[in-house]
């Protein structure tokens, strides 16, 4: 039977510096690079039985940064619920006063700005820009499709409101920061109706493409009275796009396409797109859905 690592109860499902454990006696430098244990950071250590998620990685960073940082960007949305925003493997975003020096760290994204008073908010042990400000950084840091994607679920789970967007965009309008006309970008872009992550990506792509704006999940009503929700939509023109799941199996995609039938023979146009689709033929699916809203009316 193999011997078991040592763990001592003292750092038993803690999150630890390892410079600090070997200095009481806890473990020797050996001991600290048994399976027992996982590297996070430069000499932050945890217990490998901690799920390895991106706010495991937000507390190994907080033992091992001044006082008044704030995580912020897409590591405030992942410790405010957001679990798409970033992960395990992603850089800690973290923002600094301009007074404070922080060098650069492996693991570590370190942002120079003052924030304002009301901008940052404690929960949990962890200091983090409030919702509408996490808006403000990720749309002015990020590119646009992953951006609105987690300014979507921000909206959606009622973090912050769309009003607060625009009186954020009107309080910075006079800042001459670098990202501004992005951030603001990407505020135009959002959709609190978004019903995910995968739907605000694509909406948002075929948005860049210069397609006009989709409505996500509109109800339809048929003259049977059924009412059908196409995943995105463009109700004045009567063109639809479906993606079929984001399966392998022809089963649930042909079950995906009969459920849009009474749509099509309602006079709809319906795109279908699989997920192979959207990766590798996206310029494709973008002329199809041209020249569907074109042969509709729409003139770009």
């Amino acid at each position: 039977m193999p011997q078991q690592p040592h763990r001592p109860e003292a750092l038993a499902w803690q999150i630890f510096l390892g410079s600090w454990a070997v200095r009481r006696g806890l473990l020797t430098a050996h001991q600290l690079r048994s399976s027992a244990w996982v590297r996070i950071l430069h000499d932050v250590y945890a217990d490998a039985r901690l799920d390895r998620d991106h706010e495991l990685k937000c507390r190994a960073a907080a033992l091992c940064l001044p006082p008044l940082a704030v995580f912020s960007g897409p590591s405030a949305a992942r410790l405010d619920g957001l679990g798409y925003a970033a992960g395990f493997s992603d850089e800690v975003h973290v923002t600094v006063p301009t007074k404070v020096r922080v060098g650069p760290r492996l693991g570590l994204r370190i942002h120079s700005t003052d924030l304002d008073p009301l901008d940052s908010i404690t929960r949990d042990g962890l200091p983090r820009t409030v919702p509408a400000r996490t808006a403000w950084d990720v749309g002015a840091w990020l590119d646009p499709v992953p951006a609105v994607a987690i300014i979507d679920g921000l909206l959606a789970r009622g973090l912050v409101e769309a009003a607060e967007l625009t009186a954020l965009a009107d309080r910075y309008a006079d800042r001459p920061w670098p990202g501004s006309r992005r951030a603001r970008r990407a505020f135009a872009l959002a959709d609190p109706g978004a019903l995910g992550p995968a739907e605000s990506r694509l909406r948002v792509r075929l948005l860049l493409a210069r397609l006009p704006r989709p409505v996500p999940r509109p109800a339809i009503r048929l003259a049977s009275g059924l009412v059908l929700h196409p995943d995105l939509a463009w109700p004045q023109y009567r063109v639809a796009l479906e993606t079929d799941g984001w399966y392998t199996d022809p089963g649930p995609i042909q079950r995906d396409r009969r459920r849009l039938d009474p749509l099509v023979a309602a006079g709809w146009i319906v795109v279908h797109v699989t997920s192979q689709h959207l990766r590798r033929e996206f310029p494709a699916v973008v002329r199809q859905l041209r020249e569907a809203l074109v042969h509709r009316g729409w003139r770009p």
